[in-house]
């Protein structure tokens, strides 16, 4: 009897394990905390990203199963190096990016969270899933510990506060290597937010050539000419 092997350490037991425990976490407990700060009556738009990260801590945010395939496909098939991330949470599309990156002989993904105690969670589900060593999780204000990535940026991952996408582009736009592929997520449920930044990516004139993909909640997928 043949024995079944995979090339891809996406597909272990293991990884999967803490993948689906998280998935079907958050699509049992997220919806209950999304609820409650509608209830509340608070303005999300003045509400600060600090306010925000702390009304959120409990709820994991994450990309859907589908994203998450998507992300490693598209991380996987241009050979990425080097990953940054905006808006890390729990380390769902963290584990799925450093996956990819084990599979293609190494790299680094950088995430950033706001929020501290979604940094030790993240940080200890890498660990679950054997993928520390490709990932580094930087806790603070994005727009300050991105400054510095160590080197240009193969893959850019946008999936925190939707206000703040076009700023984290910015910040770091010198260090996006031609041929970077950009990834903004929730263009269905934060349209308003993210108009400004679909403006500027779909832009011929700001150098890069962009769709939309109808994947979940929808995806911008751009690319850095």
């Amino acid at each position: 009897m043949a024995i079944a092997t995979t090339n891809s350490i996406l597909l272990l037991p293991e990884v999967q394990s803490v993948l689906e425990r998280l998935h079907t976490l958050a699509d049992t407990g997220d919806e209950v905390i999304i609820q409650q700060f509608l209830a509340s009556g608070a303005d999300w738009n003045s509400t600060s990203s600090e306010q925000k990260a702390t009304v959120f801590q409990s709820a994991l945010l994450p990309i859907s199963r589908d994203v998450g395939r998507f992300l490693y496909g598209v991380a996987r098939s241009i050979s990425a190096q080097r990953i940054v991330e905006f808006g890390t949470s729990y380390g769902v599309s963290t584990i799925y990016f450093a996956a990819a990156l084990h599979d293609v002989g190494g790299g680094l993904i950088i995430g950033s969270e706001l929020e501290c105690s979604k940094v030790q969670k993240a940080t200890e589900h890498l660990r679950e899933a054997g993928l520390s060593q490709y990932a580094e999780i930087r806790m603070g204000d994005a727009l300050q510990t991105l400054r510095d990535t160590g080197g240009m940026i193969d893959l850019l991952f946008l999936d925190g506060w939707k206000d703040l996408y076009l700023d984290v582009l910015h910040l770091l736009l010198g260090s996006l290597r031609s041929g970077c592929v950009v990834i903004a997520d929730d263009l269905n449920i934060a349209l308003e937010e993210l108009t400004p930044y679909l403006e500027y990516v779909r832009n011929p004139d700001n150098g890069f050539v962009s769709v939309e993909l109808a994947i979940d909640d929808g995806i911008e997928y751009s690319v850095k000419l």
